[in-house]
């Protein structure tokens, strides 16, 4: 999910340089992969956050979103809390909502940021795609991208992101339906492509289509490696969590294969959970080293790609929703309350450093 791709011990370097979701490469001089979980200190940033969905950072500013429809900025030890404005009312249900956040590459002249957000229409629960700009009193949507994808209770995907071609990737959920992943035809179950004004690219793999690729079924994470591969990863079904490679125009699998099962014309995860969860959700780059934030196993853990598993890097006991680096820090929020519960979710921004 997150843009902003910044290796350990380097300087540390601004969200919204362009594009925003280009990996920074650069050699590490030490590799979260070596560290233990006691080369970690944490600090609570805040301790007023209720469900956070997605973070990002400009200048000195954390943004995040809360899934009610609430806009969070955080600079210096003041925190501010925005309604984002929109023409259609976000539905706080569950696990829908306002949920994935991306910036503007030129964001702070501009204001401009897109969203995704969860509203009601004549077939239900839906989601859509809009952009909105903040002039330092108010978000205010400025225009829809993107109305009409198939929404659920649980299983929305939400991610979306500004890639390295300057084009906005979006995740959605399969809504429980087991002809919508691979239906080509419907928005459920897929990772899409569009412009910044919502249309299909000419070189997208379909003609004439957003689908960048499909079998998904609920993605809540994307992140580009300083080489440009996108990663994603999406929640199984009883276990068989998976994190994958993403090439245009390919077929994941699901519902008719998960995990490393292979089936003709279809994508097995690069990597899987097994039997187990991680429940991921939020996933960036610091460097060539892959974060995945994890719900299920309440835990930020880095994979080591070439065993093809996870470490952990750090536990708090919380459930972990997202994770940003930012020079040789790394900022996680946290997600407490299943969206299967109710109530307030009683959530931090934690500030994670190496070395006590």
């Amino acid at each position: 999910m997150k843009p902003l791709l910044i290796v350990l011990c380097i300087q540390a370097l601004s969200v919204c340089a362009p594009p925003a979701a280009l990996a920074q490469a650069a050699a590490a001089a030490v590799r979260i992969q070596d560290t233990a979980l006691g080369d970690w200190s944490m600090q609570v940033v805040s301790d007023d956050l209720d469900y956070p969905w997605d973070i990002a950072r400009a200048d000195n500013r954390f943004l995040l979103t809360e899934k009610a429809g609430n806009i969070v900025v955080i600079e210096s030890s003041r925190q501010r809390r925005y309604a984002l404005q929109t023409s259609a009312p976000i539905v706080d249900e569950n696990g829908a909502g306002l949920l994935g956040m991306a910036l503007s590459p030129d964001f702070t002249q501009s204001g401009v940021a897109y969203f995704y957000h969860s509203y009601r229409s004549d077939a239900g629960l839906t989601n859509k795609v809009i952009e909105a700009r903040f002039d330092g009193n108010a978000w205010r949507e400025t225009r829809v991208l993107l109305a009409g994808i198939p929404g659920h209770r649980l299983y929305n995907g939400g991610a979306i992101a500004i890639g390295p071609d300057g084009h906005l990737y979006v995740t959605t959920g399969w809504t429980a339906n087991h002809e919508r992943p691979q239906d080509r035809s419907n928005l459920a179950g897929k990772v899409l492509r569009m412009t910044l004004d919502g249309r299909a690219p000419h070189d997208n793999p379909f003609p004439s289509s957003l689908i960048y690729s499909y079998g998904h079924r609920n993605p809540q994470g994307m992140a580009w490696n300083p080489a440009g591969e996108l990663f994603v990863v999406e929640h199984g079904e009883s276990g068989h969590d998976e994190i994958n490679r993403i090439r245009p125009g390919v077929n994941y699998g699901w519902p008719l294969a998960q995990g490393a099962e292979r089936r003709n014309g279809m994508e097995p995860a690069w990597i899987e959970s097994g039997r187990s969860t991680w429940a991921p959700a939020g996933a960036a780059f610091a460097g060539n080293e892959l974060l995945v934030a994890a719900l299920g196993s309440r835990e930020l853990l880095v994979v080591d790609e070439g065993a093809k598993t996870l470490k952990r890097v750090f536990s708090s006991g919380d459930r972990i929703r997202d994770v940003l680096p930012v020079g040789r820090d790394l900022y996680v929020i946290t997600t407490n309350r299943s969206p299967r519960g109710e109530g307030p979710s009683k959530d931090r921004l934690l500030r994670l450093s190496p070395g006590r």
